[in-house]
């Protein structure tokens, strides 16, 4: 079964900030919104937490598991949940509170089909004679391309071919609690936390699990953001927060990227993600108050470098090299990820033969043309090679 032989049939509906939701929470926020209106399913992010426990791989994480997802969802989103059971999917009463958890790898309309093992969630919404429906609202970018919320449908055969689910909950309406107040509970075991993953001997496989425990983080402290943003003016001090996480989360990725290929590993990880976390409670307490826009950096590279690097990050963002020099910064064209930031990253060392310090692969380096530029190091001078618009070609 391919990903296509899974048909597409609408769009999601809700209004739902997919974005900021992991692949379990999405869809308990979605059937609460359904039921109890929009905003409803960010109160899921109204305490920030951390609180790690020792993974299956023996290294901390901030994965919280389906019990205690659940369990949160019945205390804050106004629903009730039926103590689930693992059975097939086609022996599953459809409905708009039917909660199914599976390996996303045997799920033709996701990403992860055929190519990852991870646990993700859907709501299997409605049947007939010859096809299942699903709905999923998970939105995210992966290896293997996007995910975005909306509705599929399966033929029955596909259905059949499923392997058991994980678990399957039967949600329920219930009475929405009154609205939680933000809060954020005091961090403590960060350096240990962040330490665990510096020590760790299997270089390749502690940044493997970092880059899924900073993605995490920093959807969570996002969600927290939205919430805290329905109370009060979000304040610089937390809307920089949220932004930190996301670029350290897209760091990690380049850099289990860069292990993976046998280039050295950048430092600082670990440290900045405890410092992160340290700051977290002061910065999302901190009152709202207006900052002075940052002043623009009048630098850039020589001209060839800048049409060569150009010339290079459109055709991995599939645009035109025009449209970067004009500035352009690479996450303002659609599609950009930091998977196609990694593959940028590649092209450039490779087909270049550019160079970058490790210490240099952070996101905030690779902003637009003129940031790759100031940072690239150049094993040749570009005039003494092909005329870099050919390289277009």
């Amino acid at each position: 079964m391919t990903a296509e032989s899974a048909l597409p049939a609408e769009p999601a509906q809700l209004a739902l900030d997919a974005h900021l939701f992991d692949c379990v929470q999405v869809n308990l926020a979605a059937a609460a919104e359904r039921w109890h209106g929009p905003g409803t399913g960010l109160r899921l992010g109204a305490r920030l937490r951390f609180d790690p426990r020792v993974g299956p791989s023996g290294l901390p994480t901030v994965e919280s598991g389906p019990a205690t997802q659940l369990a949160l969802a019945e205390t804050t989103l106004g629903i009730t949940a039926r103590p689930g059971r693992a059975v097939r999917v086609e022996e599953l009463t459809p409905g708009e509170g039917c909660f199914v958890l599976a390996d996303a790898y045997h799920l033709p309309w996701v990403p992860y089909h055929r190519q990852q093992h991870i646990e993700h969630s859907f709501l299997l919404v409605a049947a007939d004679a010859t096809t299942v429906t699903v709905e999923d609202h998970y939105h995210n970018e992966t290896p293997w391309g996007s995910a975005r919320p909306g509705t599929w449908r399966l033929t029955r055969t596909q259905a059949a071919a499923l392997p058991e689910c994980t678990l399957a909950v039967e949600l329920a309406p219930d009475t929405l609690p009154p609205r939680p107040a933000p809060a954020v509970d005091p961090v403590t075991g960060a350096q240990e936390y962040a330490h665990a993953y510096a020590a760790h001997p299997d270089r390749a496989a502690a940044l493997r699990q970092l880059t899924l425990e900073t993605w995490l983080l920093a959807r969570s402290r996002a969600l927290h953001a939205a919430w805290l943003g329905r109370y009060r003016t979000v304040g610089p001090r937390a809307t920089e927060q949220v932004a930190a996480w996301r670029a350290l989360a897209e760091q990690t990725y380049l850099a289990s990227r860069r292990v993976a290929r046998g280039r050295p590993e950048p430092s600082g990880l670990t440290d900045r993600l405890a410092d992160l976390l340290r700051t977290d409670p002061d910065a999302f307490t901190a009152p709202a108050a207006p900052t002075a826009p940052a002043a623009a950096s009048p630098e850039s590279g020589a001209a060839a470098d800048r049409l060569a690097v150009a010339a290079t990050a459109a055709r991995v963002l599939d645009t035109t090299p025009h449209t970067l020099l004009a500035g352009t910064r690479f996450n303002d064209v659609p599609g950009f990820s930091s998977f196609r930031l990694a593959e940028l990253i590649d092209r450039l060392e490779d087909d270049l033969g550019v160079e970058f310090d490790s210490d240099d692969l952070t996101p905030e380096n690779f902003q637009d043309v003129d940031a790759v530029c100031r940072i690239a190091r150049w094993t040749a001078p570009l005039g003494a090679q092909d005329d870099p618009a050919r390289r277009e070609a």
